[in-house]
């Protein structure tokens, strides 16, 4: 019943936000009028939505380093999954974006792109981690590492605040934005993804669940 819910809502906020993106909202943005500007309306919730899959991992990796359930490590090697996915599309959308918007495809010298970078990296390694780990003990070290790494989050997601920016503009609380982004068409492509993403992972729990019944059905035939 509640899949259902998420899906179906899922499907019609995405529709609702695809057709005000291309039919309300406005292509100029920081003074140049283009269609790639409209990425903004999933950029951002994809950036907002990677924090919230990997905060997923840190709450997930700290439940089963305390209670060692078997739920709570496939929790958060899903939301690591998700928010590894996330972290690349919000970094392959910023740069489309400024390509046009900034005229360059990276800059070294911006600090919130340097950092999510790094988180992106970090967040590869959980995933190798991850992988290379078996069945019991030896997975509490993607456990520790999923805690461990999240230290990072929060510091990308600040860093536009605690230091000056190439080109990231804080857009929340800041009046003085010049994204010329239009909170309502925001609001409804966020819930749009994060229902997704709600159904998702929940999917990718589920198929953790089917490969835990394999592997045991494997290990009783031995």
């Amino acid at each position: 019943m509640w899949s259902r819910i998420v899906r179906w809502g899922a499907f019609a906020f995405g529709l609702a936000s695809l057709a005000l993106i291309f039919s309300v909202a406005s292509r100029t943005m920081y003074g140049i009028e283009h269609g790639i500007n409209l990425i903004a309306y999933w950029h951002i919730p994809l950036a907002f939505l990677t924090a919230s899959a990997l905060s997923t991992t840190f709450i997930g990796s700290l439940l089963y380093l305390r209670y060692d359930g078997r739920f709570w490590n496939r929790l958060a090697h899903s939301g690591g999954e998700l928010g590894f996915l996330f972290a690349t599309l919000t970094l392959a959308t910023g740069s489309m974006w400024g390509r046009v918007v900034w005229n360059s495809w990276w800059e070294w010298s911006d600090i919130r792109l340097v950092t999510f970078l790094i988180v992106w990296l970090i967040y590869a390694g959980y995933l190798a981690v991850y992988a290379s780990t078996e069945r019991g003990s030896d997975e509490r070290f993607a456990a520790v590492y999923g805690v461990v790494a999240f230290v990072t989050v929060p510091i990308t997601y600040t860093a536009g605040r605690l230091w000056s920016p190439t080109f990231h503009e804080p857009t929340i609380a800041n009046s003085s934005v010049s994204a010329n982004i239009d909170p309502m068409i925001l609001g409804i492509s966020f819930f749009a993804l994060a229902l997704l993403y709600i159904y998702v992972l929940a999917i990718r729990i589920r198929l953790h669940e089917i490969e835990d019944k394999i592997t045991l059905q494997k290990e009783e035939v031995r």
